[in-house]
């Protein structure tokens, strides 16, 4: 049988049905084989951005009608992909523009778009590209670039009750590789699946979150984790996960015991803070997470600050 439609990891070359397209490393330039015995040559193709021009040079030769069956189906996907947006036209199947998956993203980071359940399929690719094609990691470095300058215009106390606050999952450590297991969203929330991948505490860190970390606790921050997973069963390997990945010298880890089980996220992490500042005398000057349920309700923070994530969303 003739291989799915997949996108390589590494590079915006493709695979359909019975012809390879994939991304040479002497080159910037994608090859398009087929297996064919017949046709079994490559032909060179530079990459999306002129790829319809050499498509048309080499329309010449014997492989016309399988390049420009290429060129049909690409520009098919681009041009007239049919999406179903049921918060917006109920059963109603409805064709909708090229760019509604940029949109959607941008109305889940803004929080416009809540109480989401899955990504919706036909954004899979954006999604995926978004997330391991170099923009995810582009924006986080934006971030954190704002927040460290943010870190060094402030004036900390001699109390030791300056704090700063970070959420864990997508914020400290990262599961794209869970989620890819998962269509990157797309796939409904798993709670098993999630458990025993989090039981492995093998998350690996985000690299600007840990020297973001680090700066804060060079400077006399008292840095608090504070996490949505359950504190029975996910205390050890989620304090092993930090450490194996370096973060060392955090105040405090706070799992949600059984005391706060069934709440949302954001009344949960509220409460957390609200011990923090009213019963210790905290100040958090700072507070970091990825979903809005980390940055809402009450005693949030003089500022914060959200990370992107557009796989999940936590209420």
């Amino acid at each position: 049988m003739p291989p799915s439609f997949t996108l390589l990891p590494s590079n915006r070359c493709r695979i359909l049905g019975d012809t390879h397209v994939y991304m040479t490393n002497a080159s910037d330039k994608c090859e398009v084989q087929t297996r064919d015995s017949e046709l079994g040559q490559r032909v060179s193709l530079p990459k999306w951005s002129s790829f319809g021009h050499a498509i048309s040079n080499k329309m010449k030769n014997h492989s016309q009608p399988l390049v420009f069956f290429l060129l049909f189906v690409l520009l098919k996907m681009v041009t007239s992909t049919k999406l179903y947006d049921p918060s917006r036209y109920g059963d109603r199947l409805v064709e909708l523009p090229p760019s509604y998956c940029l949109s959607w993203r941008l109305g889940v980071e803004t929080g416009n778009i809540q109480g989401w359940g899955i990504v919706p399929i036909q954004c899979l690719l954006d999604v995926e590209v978004y997330m391991l094609g170099g923009q995810y990691a582009s924006d986080l470095n934006l971030i954190v670039d704002h927040i460290s300058n943010y870190v060094d215009e402030i004036v900390l106390s001699e109390d030791g009750l300056d704090a700063w606050v970070f959420d864990i999952d997508d914020t400290c450590l990262s599961n794209i590789v869970y989620y890819q297991g998962k269509r990157f969203g797309c796939d409904p929330y798993d709670p098993q699946a999630f458990k025993e991948w989090a039981s492995r505490g093998i998350s690996r860190a985000i690299p600007p979150i840990l020297q973001l970390f680090h700066k804060l606790i060079e400077r006399g921050f008292k840095v608090f984790l504070i996490t949505g997973r359950d504190e029975t069963m996910f205390e050890q390997p989620t304090l092993y996960n930090l450490h194996s990945q370096g973060f060392f010298g955090f105040e405090r880890l706070i799992l949600r015991s059984e005391a706060y089980k069934g709440q949302s996220g954001t009344v949960y992490k509220s409460e957390m803070r609200r011990k923090l500042v009213e019963e210790e005398g905290y100040r958090i000057w700072g507070n970091v997470g990825d979903q809005w349920s980390d940055l809402h309700g009450q005693f949030v923070g003089n500022r914060t600050f959200k990370l992107p994530n557009p796989m999940y969303f936590v209420p």
